[in-house]
């Protein structure tokens, strides 16, 4: 279901474009980019990627949303990360009332503001399958300096599992490798986590 900001970016993009309600384009743009703030941060590469819209289509369609942004869409304020329990308090909201494990992402700015929140994978009821370059593609695309991990443990208990090591690990090298480090993953269940981190586990032993 789209939210008020997107239903407004909608009628702009219809009005702006030309285009009639329920054309392809508008429904196109809707179903790619279901969030108001990838649509608005939307590339011109990927608009061209969409049947029927050019170079001259997708400098067009940019300029309306950023003009949209400065606008009316006001930039969401979120706090520092100064210790695993700033983290918490941002993300358990998000991870309270999950049936199966969903893992979620925060994506920090050189003085570790937090600049994006990002659901990046909703696995089964007790296992997330998650691939670094869904990881790292929006880290990349906001230009993040550093990233947060969480992920929700719907049995109650916030214990990390061996996989849950395997995933760990394995981002952070891939973060060493585009320069994006990861900070920490948080284990959430109900009101309890635990921090990789403040267990010494972001490193193999």
């Amino acid at each position: 279901m789209l939210t008020q900001r997107h239903l407004e970016l909608k009628s702009l993009l219809t009005d702006s474009l030309r285009e009639k309600q329920g054309s392809y384009l508008i429904e196109e743009l809707m179903n790619r980019f279901p969030s108001v703030s990838d649509l608005v941060e939307v590339t011109e590469q990927e608009l061209i990627s969409i049947s029927g819209v050019g170079p001259n289509k997708a400098r067009q369609i940019t300029a309306i949303l950023k003009l949209a942004r400065t606008l009316v869409i006001p930039d969401i304020e979120y706090p520092a990360i100064r210790k695993p329990e700033d983290a918490f308090h941002l993300l358990e909201p998000e991870h309270r009332y999950n049936t199966k494990e969903h893992f979620i992402c925060l994506y920090l700015n050189t003085k570790n503001r937090v600049i994006h929140k990002e659901t990046v994978s909703i696995g089964s009821l007790n296992a997330s399958i998650v691939h670094p370059r869904e990881v790292f593609k929006v880290g990349i695309k906001r230009s993040c300096a550093s990233i947060i991990c969480s992920h929700s443990h719907p049995s109650g208990d916030p214990t990390p599992s061996n996989e849950d090591l395997i995933i760990t690990h394995r981002l952070i090298e891939a973060g060493e490798i585009i320069g994006i480090d990861v900070l920490d993953h948080l284990i959430i269940a109900g009101r309890k986590y635990v921090s990789l981190k403040e267990q010494g586990l972001m490193v193999r032993g």
